[in-house]
């Protein structure tokens, strides 16, 4: 049975979905995938918020 790479949980492998983490290409659960998808927007948006209170103008 595969291996979720993010809770080390085993899952069927339909179950299993390839995700681009940390530059990489893992196979996780339908779970932590969309963890990581939220985790993803939060950080753009976060960065996006600091780079406008900066000021910044540049390219990302």
């Amino acid at each position: 049975m595969p291996t979720c790479r993010i809770c080390k949980d085993e899952f069927e492998k339909e179950d299993m979905v390839t995700i681009k983490w940390g530059g990489r290409k893992v196979k996780v659960c339908e779970d932590c995938a969309e963890r990581a998808e939220e985790e993803e927007l939060i950080a753009e948006e976060s960065e996006s918020v600091v780079q406008n209170m900066m000021g910044f103008k540049g390219r990302r």
